[in-house]
C-alpha cells in the first residue's frame, strides 16, 4: 500500500504533462472528482494542482518537451538526490532533468532507465508530496511495463534499494513483479512491473514507460466518464482475482492510467 510517510524510495508525488490543460483538468475531473487549482500562468508556465476532498493528489502542466508524448511522471522520494542521480548514472540510466531546488519546497530530478523508462525523484524540503494516497480518486499503485523485467530490476534496485517479488499472473498471463522499498514489510508494496514485448509498448514506441494506477469507488462507472469525456479504455473493466476490478484507460491525449476498484478485504 502506499501511505504518505513517503519512506525512501516509495512514490510521493506524480504529475501530468498535457498539451491541453484546461481539457485535461476537465476530464480528470469528470473522471476522478479532482478540483483543479490553477498556480497561473504565464509564456512559459502553465499548470497547477489536482485536489480531491481538499487534499492535493497530482500537479499538471503545459506539455512542452517538444516530439514528447502526454503522460504522467511518478515521484519516488529520495534522501539526497545528488547520490541518486550518481546512482542512475552509474547504473546505466540518463539523466534527463538534472537535480534543481524548487525553492524551499525541495529538489527534483528526472531520469530514463537504461531502456528508456521516464521517472523522477523527489528530495523533500517543507512540501513532502501528495496529501491523500490509497482512498478514491488517488493514487493507489505505480506500474511499469518494460521489455526487459531482469534489467529493471537490476536497475532500480540498484538506484532505489527496492526489492521484488514474483507472481504468476493466471491463464499463463506471464509473470508480475511486486515492488516494496528497502527495509519495509511486504504490506508496504507500492507497485508493480510486468515484462511486455517492445511491439506492445506502442504508446512509447517501444520503450518502457510508468503508469499511476488510481483507485475508485466504481471501475465501471469511472470507465463510463473515461468515455463520456473523450477518453478511450485499452483492457477491460475486468476482475483481477485478489486485486479487484479495473481499466487501463487513456485520457483524450493519449496519456495512459488505469483505475481500480480495490477487492474487498
Amino acid at each position: 500500500m502506499i501511505t504518505t510517510d513517503f519512506s525512501p524510495g516509495s512514490p510521493c508525488w506524480l504529475d501530468l504533462g498535457a498539451p491541453d490543460v484546461p481539457a485535461a483538468a476537465a476530464f480528470y475531473g469528470a473522471v476522478l472528482g479532482w478540483e483543479y487549482e490553477s498556480m497561473g500562468e504565464a509564456e512559459d508556465f502553465e499548470g497547477g494542482m489536482f485536489r480531491k476532498d481538499g487534499k492535493i493528489v497530482a500537479g499538471l502542466g503545459r506539455l512542452t518537451e517538444e516530439g514528447a508524448r502526454s503522460a504522467w511522471m511518478i515521484y519516488y522520494s529520495v534522501p539526497d538526490a545528488d547520490a541518486t542521480t550518481r546512482a542512475v548514472e552509474q547504473a546505466g540510466g540518463t539523466v534527463r532533468v538534472a537535480p534543481m531546488d524548487l525553492d524551499e519546497w525541495g529538489r527534483m530530478a528526472q531520469y530514463s532507465d537504461p531502456l528508456g523508462g521516464q521517472f523522477a525523484v523527489w528530495q523533500p524540503g517543507t512540501n513532502k508530496g501528495v496529501e491523500l494516497v490509497d482512498e478514491p480518486g488517488s493514487l493507489s499503485w505505480t506500474e511499469l511495463y518494460t521489455p526487459d523485467a531482469a534489467a529493471a530490476k537490476e536497475f532500480y534496485g540498484s538506484v532505489l534499494g527496492w526489492w521484488f517479488s514474483d507472481m504468476e499472473l493466471p491463464g499463463g498471463g506471464g509473470t508480475y513483479s511486486l515492488i516494496t522499498p528497502a527495509g519495509l514489510p511486504a504490506e508496504r508494496m507500492h507497485g508493480g512491473l510486468m515484462e511486455m514485448a517492445a511491439e506492445n509498448l506502442t504508446l512509447a514506441g517501444g520503450r518502457p514507460y510508468w503508469h499511476p494506477v488510481f483507485a475508485v469507488d466504481d471501475c465501471d462507472a469511472a470507465v463510463a466518464a473515461v468515455r463520456a469525456n473523450g477518453g478511450s479504455v485499452q483492457m477491460g473493466p475486468e476482475d483481477a482475482p485478489g486485486v479487484g476490478r479495473l481499466a487501463v484507460c487513456l485520457d483524450p491525449a493519449n496519456a495512459d492510467f488505469v483505475v481500480l476498484k480495490p477487492e474487498e478485504e
